[in-house]
C-alpha cells in the first residue's frame, strides 16, 4: 500500500516537473519570437535611415551578444566545452547566428516589414524538410499540400511586390530570397543542432556562439565598421541600435535554447507567428507600411499551409 502511494506521488511529481518544464519552454519561445517581432520594426528603420550597413550592424549585435553571454559567465559555475564541440558551436553560428541575421538585416534594405514578417512565419515548414532529411521523417499528402499551398503565397507575394502598386515600390525579388535563406537556415538550426544545445547550459552555449559569430562576421565588416560616421546617426536611430545590440540577442538568444531544450523544435518554430502579428501592427500603426488585400491573401495562404503542415505534423507526434 505504501508503495503504491509512493508510485503516485512520485508520478505525480514528475507530471508537474514536466508540466513546468513545458510552460517555461512555451514562455521562452513566445518571449524570444515577440523580441524577434520588435526587431523586424526596429532593423527596417534603421536600414531605411542607412546610417549603418547590414554587416556592420551584424558584428555590432555580435560584440554585444558577447560581453553580456561572457560576463554572466563569470558568475556562474565554469563549464567546459571539448575541442570537437567548440567546432560544431562554430557550424552553429554560422548557420544560427551569421547567415539568418545578415540575410534578415540585408533583407531589410530590400523589403518592406509586412513582407519581412510574412516570409518569417516559413521556418516551420523548412523544419519539416529538415526532419525528414535528418530524421526520416515522412512527408505525407497532408504535409505536400500544406507546401503547396504556402509556395503559392510565396510566389503570389513576390509578383505584387515586384510590381508597383500607386507608384510605391514595395519589396524586390531578391529581398525575398534573402528571407527565404533567412527561414531555411535558422530552421536548420533549430532542426541540427538540438542536441548539442542540450549538451550544455545556455550562457556556455550562447557565449561560444557569438563569439564565433564575432570572428567570423569581423574581416567582412571590418571596413565598415572603421568608416561609419556614429556622430551623425540621430538619437532615435542610435536606441533602436542599442536594442538590437545588446537587449535583442541577449535575451532572445537566451530564451531560445530554453525554449529547445523543454519543447519540440516544431513547437519552438510555431511561435514565429509572433512575429508578424507584432511587426504588422507596429507597422501600420506608425505608417511605416501599409496592409493591402494582396498581403492579407499572401499572409493567409503562407500562414494556411504552415498550420497544415504543423497539425499533420502534431498528430504524427502524439
Amino acid at each position: 500500500m505504501v508503495t503504491l502511494q509512493y508510485s503516485g506521488m512520485n508520478i505525480r511529481t514528475m507530471a508537474g516537473t514536466s508540466s513546468k518544464k513545458s510552460l517555461a519552454g512555451h514562455l521562452a519561445a513566445g518571449g524570444a519570437y515577440a523580441i524577434f517581432g520588435l526587431n523586424i520594426v526596429f532593423c527596417k528603420d534603421i536600414a531605411s535611415s542607412e546610417v549603418i550597413s547590414p554587416i556592420a550592424l551584424f558584428t555590432w549585435r555580435a560584440v554585444g551578444g558577447a560581453i553580456l553571454f561572457w560576463a554572466i559567465s563569470l558568475f556562474l559555475p565554469k563549464e567546459k566545452v571539448c575541442g570537437r564541440d567548440l567546432l560544431k558551436i562554430a557550424a552553429a553560428a554560422f548557420i544560427g547566428l551569421f547567415v539568418p541575421q545578415l540575410t534578415f538585416l540585408a533583407a531589410c534594405t530590400m523589403t518592406t516589414a509586412i513582407d519581412i514578417s510574412i516570409l518569417g512565419t516559413l521556418s516551420p515548414i523548412f523544419t519539416m524538410f529538415i526532419a525528414a532529411l535528418v530524421l526520416k521523417e515522412p512527408i505525407t499528402f497532408k504535409k505536400a499540400g500544406g507546401v503547396a499551398i504556402s509556395f503559392a503565397g510565396i510566389l503570389f507575394l513576390i509578383f505584387n511586390s515586384a510590381v508597383r502598386h500607386n507608384g510605391v515600390q514595395n519589396s524586390s525579388t531578391w529581398g525575398i530570397i534573402m528571407m527565404l535563406l533567412n527561414s531555411f537556415s535558422f530552421a536548420a538550426y533549430l532542426g541540427i543542432f538540438r542536441p548539442l544545445i542540450s549538451k550544455y547550459s545556455v550562457v556556455t552555449f550562447m557565449k561560444w556562439m557569438f563569439l564565433a559569430a564575432l570572428l567570423i562576421s569581423f574581416p567582412f565588416s571590418a571596413r565598415d565598421l572603421f568608416s561609419t560616421d556614429y556622430a551623425a546617426i540621430p538619437v532615435n536611430v542610435l536606441w533602436e541600435i542599442g536594442f538590437l545590440i545588446f537587449f535583442a540577442p541577449f535575451v532572445a538568444y537566451f530564451l531560445i535554447p530554453i525554449g529547445q531544450k523543454n519543447i519540440r523544435p516544431t513547437l519552438v518554430s510555431m511561435y514565429s507567428y509572433l512575429q508578424p502579428i507584432i511587426a504588422v501592427a507596429i507597422a501600420v500603426a506608425t505608417g511605416m507600411d501599409r496592409l493591402s488585400w494582396q498581403k492579407i491573401l499572401a499572409t493567409v495562404l503562407v500562414v494556411g499551409g504552415v498550420l497544415i503542415v504543423n497539425r499533420s505534423r502534431a498528430k504524427a507526434q502524439n
